[in-house]
């Protein structure tokens, strides 16, 4: 229903509310993925798990992951974000605390696949709601915005999981962080509503948040996405380049205390670095596609030029691997990963350039599954490589041309991006 004009106010910025809203779920996400890497080594000892192992562990959370997306961006378009987004984030939430109850590797594996079962729901529903609450011109600032959370989400996480490990023991880590969630479900289900039938959106909002043509299309079923090349082309922008995230997400603590023999506590500085460097690439890397599109590029030219100068932006990580500086090292993963963010937040916002908002919700689902396929691959290479050589060496190879290589396979699929004829 339709909030009565008479009633708004003169002027308003609720969509950056909603904004922040998404950023703090995008936050406690990433909290959440984030406690069992910096206990990783601490449960390797405790639980007693190999590498390989772990990357069974860190793969079930991707395989779900993936699972979970294939139903999350359907029942979303369907159902609605309001809904749909609070109860994911309550069954994240007991997932996350259910950690503290595993007792072996394949529990440990059990509780992570539930978890990346209802964080499927996350991106989906952002990528959603800001197609609804913003204009194309605003999409990649904003999606920087909440993608940054990310980044912040593991900042806490890294400060908080040494704390609670060493006064109350590693399963108050998972539970504490995992009770956030609810806090978060009761703020979201309080303050959200649709632009058009929320009274705190002045005409004037309303009138740049509804500026883009009218979608001529309610529903979409999902056979009607797969057949276009621009589907694929977001697709496979996530299935190159998702992995090498969760490379850094899961593995990067592991890595840096067992290349350079540092003690929990003695990463916890490196870590914040890198991730804390990786939210401002989110943030800049989103305002550059919008500045140059405001500034008169076209969609497919500014949002493909923010996309390359972050593929470039990466290449450096090849040399870490060679590094026997750990602060060398730290950085060429800080400048990798705030690269990331910033074409996680363009790619993102390529889905509502080119789909209606009915569909935006599929498209994300569909991309998110190859992403979290190609995760899949890259966890148990990880794992297995490792145990084979000893060595980082091919993943490090990996990382630093996937996205070089993902913009081309874009590109040849969908050289103007255009939106796509759904008709």
């Amino acid at each position: 229903m339709t909030a009565n004009l008479a009633f708004r106010p003169a002027t308003s910025h609720v969509r950056w509310t909603v904004c922040a809203l998404l950023f703090f779920a995008t936050t406690i996400s990433y909290v959440d993925r984030q406690v069992l890497s910096m206990l990783a080594k601490t449960l390797e000892t405790s639980i007693g798990w190999n590498d390989i192992e772990y990357s069974n562990i860190t793969s079930a959370f991707a395989a779900a992951y993936a699972v979970g997306l294939l139903g999350a961006g359907r029942l979303l378009d369907k159902y609605g974000t309001r809904l749909g987004f609070a109860v994911a984030l309550a069954a994240w939430s007991v997932a996350a605390m259910a950690h503290a109850a595993a007792t072996t590797a394949f529990t440990f594996g059990v509780a992570r696949a539930f978890l990346g079962l209802g964080e499927a729901a996350n991106f989906p529903a952002c990528i959603k709601t800001v197609a609804e609450w913003f204009p194309k011109k605003e999409r990649a600032q904003s999606t920087g915005i909440f993608n940054s959370g990310s980044n912040v989400g593991v900042t806490a996480a890294i400060l908080a999981v040494p704390f609670l490990k060493d006064r109350f023991g590693w399963q108050s880590a998972f539970v504490a962080t995992g009770a956030i969630g609810f806090l978060w479900v009761v703020f979201w289900l309080k303050m959200y509503r649709k632009p058009a039938g929320d009274d705190r959106v002045s005409e004037k909002e309303l009138a740049l948040i509804q500026s883009d043509p009218p979608d001529r299309v309610e529903e979409m079923p999902w056979a009607r996405l797969f057949p276009h090349r621009e589907t694929w082309s977001f697709a496979m922008g996530k299935f190159m380049t998702d992995g090498v995230w969760w490379f850094y997400l899961f593995w990067l603590p592991k890595y840096l205390q067992e290349t350079f023999h540092l003690s929990l506590e003695q990463i916890m500085v490196p870590t914040l670095v890198v991730y804390n460097g990786s939210s401002v690439g989110s943030i800049v890397g989103g305002w550059l596609s919008s500045s140059l599109i405001k500034r008169g590029w076209s969609i497919n030219a500014g949002r493909k030029t923010a996309l390359l100068a972050c593929a470039v932006a990466v290449l450096p990580v090849l040399y870490a691997p060679y590094s026997k500086s750990m602060w060398l090292t730290v950085w060429l993963v800080t400048l990798a990963t705030a690269a990331h963010q910033g074409w996680s937040a363009n790619l993102f916002t390529t889905a509502s350039d080119m789909f209606p908002r009915a569909a935006v919700g599929s498209v994300v689902g569909i991309g998110g599954t190859a992403g979290a396929i190609g995760s899949v691959l890259v966890q148990k290479a990880a794992g297995y490589i490792h145990t084979w050589t000893n060595s980082y060496f091919i993943v490090f190879m990996i990382c630093g041309t996937s996205y070089l290589l993902g913009l081309a396979i874009m590109q040849l699929l969908s050289p103007r991006m255009t939106p796509a004829n759904l008709d």
